[in-house]
Formats: C-alpha cells, sequence, structure tokens
C-alpha cells in the first residue's frame, strides 16, 4: 500500500495546485519547514503539503548532479536522487553512444530517467524502463517536463521481459544498493551482472553501469572497461560491448581527457622519492593505469603497493596532479610540527595512501599556524613510513621546470 499511496502523492503534484507549489517552494529554506508547512496547508491539503515539501527538499539536493535549471523542473525520488547519474558522466555516455551512430537505446532499469534525458538530447530514441510504478512515473513526468516525451518512451515492466532486438543499442544500470546499503557482489545486483552481460552480448552495441570497485578479473574479456571521474571523483565504470574488446580506459571530467591501453605497460621502477610527485586521479588508479601515467612523465613508484608516481622533471598530464616536493622525511609528527611552524605553514593539506595515521591527527597535533600553505602526503617509500612535503607545481613561464 505504501507505494500505491506515494504513487497517489506524486499525481497530486503533476496538478496546476502542485505545480504552483512547488514553484513558491524553490527557494524555501528547510529550516523554516515547520512554519512554511504551517502557512501553505492554510489554503492547501495536508498531504499535498507534505508531499510538495519533500519534493522541493529533492531538487535542492539533485542540483549538485542536474544543475539548477534541470532540477527545479524535475521530479525526484530518495532514491532516484541518491543512485541516478550525474548529468556530465550521462551526457558523456550519451556522446558516446551517438558516436558509435545509435540511433535508439534500450534503457533498462532507467530510474528517474537522467540517462535516459542525456539520450534524447543527443538525438537518441529511448525506450527507458524501470519496473517500479512510481520510478517510471517521475520517469515520464521528466520526459514531459523537460519537452523530451516524443524520444523517450517509458515502460513500467520487468526489463528481464523486454524485448530489446528493435534498438540499436542497450544500456543497463541495475540496482547496486539493496535494504543493508550497497552491493558490491556483482551477481546480486538487480538484475544480476550475468544477465546484463547477456544482454550486452546479444546487441550491437551496449554499456553496463557497474560500481567502480568492480573487480577486473570479472569484466567480460569482450568488453572494454571505462572507468570514469568527474572533477577528480570516481563516479561509476561501464562496460562497453560493440567497440574495443580488452581494452582499458580512464575518461576524466569536465576535460574529456581519455587514456586507453589494450596491453598494459610494464610496472614502473620503484624509485627513491625524486623532485616531483605525481597524484594519479582516481579513474586512472581503477583503471589500473598509473604504470602508464608513470611511463609519460618518466617517473617511478615511492613504493610498489602505492599510487603515488615520483620524478624529477615537471611532464604536465591531466591524468595526474603534480606536487614539487621540499622534503622527503621519514615519518615524525614532531619533526613535521617544528618543520611547519620554522616555515609559517597555517594552511595545510594533508593527504595519505598507505598510511594509518588520519589526517585530522595531523592537524589537531601539529596545530598549523601562519601566512603560508603546504601539502603533507604521509605513505610508505620501500615498505618504510615516510612524509612529503611540498606544494601544487607551477610550470616556468618558459616552460622549463
Amino acid at each position: 500500500m505504501g507505494r500505491v499511496t506515494d504513487l497517489a502523492a506524486f499525481s497530486a503534484l503533476l496538478t496546476d495546485e502542485g505545480r504552483g507549489l512547488l514553484t513558491d517552494l524553490r527557494h524555501y529554506d528547510p529550516a523554516q519547514e515547520l512554519a512554511v508547512a504551517s502557512r501553505l496547508r492554510r489554503d492547501h491539503p495536508a498531504e499535498l503539503v507534505s508531499a510538495a515539501l519533500g519534493q522541493a527538499r529533492l531538487r535542492q539536493r539533485a542540483v549538485a548532479k542536474f544543475g539548477a535549471d534541470d532540477a527545479y523542473a524535475m521530479f525526484f525520488t530518495p532514491a532516484g536522487v541518491e543512485q541516478s547519474t550525474r548529468a556530465s558522466v550521462a551526457r558523456h555516455r550519451a556522446a558516446a553512444f551517438a558516436r558509435l551512430g545509435v540511433r535508439s537505446v534500450a534503457d533498462l532499469c532507467c530510474g528517474i530517467g537522467g540517462d535516459a534525458i542525456a539520450l534524447a538530447r543527443a538525438g537518441v530514441r529511448v525506450l527507458a524502463v524501470d519496473r517500479d510504478p512510481l520510478t517510471a512515473a517521475v520517469a515520464r513526468a521528466n520526459a514531459e517536463a523537460l519537452g523530451l516525451a516524443d524520444l523517450i518512451e517509458v515502460r513500467c515492466a520487468d526489463v528481464t521481459e523486454v524485448d530489446t532486438s528493435p534498438y540499436d543499442a542497450v544500456f543497463v544500470d541495475p540496482a547496486r544498493r539493496g535494504g543493508r546499503g550497497r552491493i558490491f557482489d556483482p551477481e546480486a545486483y538487480s538484475p544480476p551482472l550475468s544477465w546484463a552481460v547477456d544482454t550486452a552480448r546479444r546487441a550491437r552495441h551496449a554499456a553496463l553501469k557497474v560500481a567502480p570497485g568492480i573487480p577486473h578479473e570479472v569484466v567480460p574479456p569482450e568488453a572494454e572497461a571505462e572507468w570514469i571521474s568527474d572533477g577528480g571523483d570516481v563516479k561509476e565504470a561501464v562496460l562497453w560491448f560493440g567497440t574495443a574488446p580488452g581494452s582499458v580506459r580512464a575518461t576524466l571530467l569536465p576535460s574529456g581527457a581519455t587514456l586507453a591501453v589494450t596491453e598494459p605497460p610494464p610496472p614502473p621502477p620503484v624509485r627513491r622519492a625524486g623532485r616531483y610527485l605525481y597524484e594519479p586521479d582516481g579513474a586512472v588508479i581503477r583503471a589500473h593505469l598509473v604504470a602508464e601515467v608513470a611511463a609519460r612523465v618518466g617517473g617511478g613508484l615511492l613504493d610498489e603497493t602505492i599510487a603515488y608516481v615520483t620524478a624529477d622533471e615537471l611532464r604536465p598530464t591531466p591524468y595526474a596532479t603534480a606536487y614539487e616536493i621540499t622534503d622527503a622525511l621519514p615519518f615524525h609528527l614532531k619533526r613535521l610540527k617544528a618543520l611547519l611552524r620554522e616555515r609559517e605553514v597555517g594552511t595545510l593539506t594533508v593527504k595519505k595512501r598507505g598510511s594509518a595515521v588520519e589526517p585530522e591527527e595531523v592537524r589537531r597535533r601539529v596545530k598549523p599556524k601562519g601566512p603560508n600553505a603546504a601539502t603533507v602526503f604521509l605513505t610508505r617509500a620501500a615498505g618504510a613510513p615516510v612524509m612529503l612535503i611540498g606544494h601544487p607545481a607551477k610550470p616556468a613561464p618558459d616552460g622549463r621546470d
């Protein structure tokens, strides 16, 4: 009965009265919700006011993923906000489908329609399928709200029963959350990854959205695996079929820089800390392409188990952030505190990889104070704990480091 009640409440939001309430609530302050609710209930049914306030909160949360213009025109469910694809990532994927010549896509497990919207805006006709009636209704409302209903057909159905043969491509976004939170076993996805792979194999082109932590060994040999980050945060992995079998790719948004290999380079050497430290993007690390970055910058690893690259030269690359290192010392908090006090460092960025020490504990213990800034890396070198102190590298005006 709960989902039926939710669907009835959502349907009320699509009326003129419901839409008017949502327009009035665009800039409301959630901290004032009690007063706002009391005022609105004088002129509107309590159930409608409650539904509108809930939707207003979801729209505010969705701005980070969809941008204000779309978020305040669209409709959401709590799970839809949490699990939907970020608009920048959806646009990237839709553009990739379009470059493949795809004109129609069966979007299975479409959720509230984020990917369907991006595909339609790329000129692709979409069948968007979700088995949950409320979620399907929200996806349909979003297609209409954004003027894309002519390109998006929404169907409430079990995706395992949908005939995808009339479509140029298939996109599957299995549910990766359950009653206890995130699901890490791909076979526990809904539907399971094995079903999604079988469906992909029957299509001319296909893309399967999976968790970025998917083990490389479960990637089918005929798939291209792509890890995507946005603003430095890894968002998802995608298994592509009908593109470049066996290749591995890291894509960095918003720049669109892509690092791809079919044969991984040999492991980089382990070496002493050089003048520069490179911190690879998370997508590069997830794609196991740190060795490729090390080769490009002429560097090696501080430790064979840690994804930090060190080199003597500055070679800017979009795939890693470079830092100039001024000090490479054995880990010792008192020594660090004295050094930072001597250099009047008040703005301290602490990064760690392979260290049990928490950045907040370091800041609390060293008490940074002063006008200068520094970055401290807590990591290992040849198995021993070390601290590297430096700052973001800047190429010299003449291009020499």
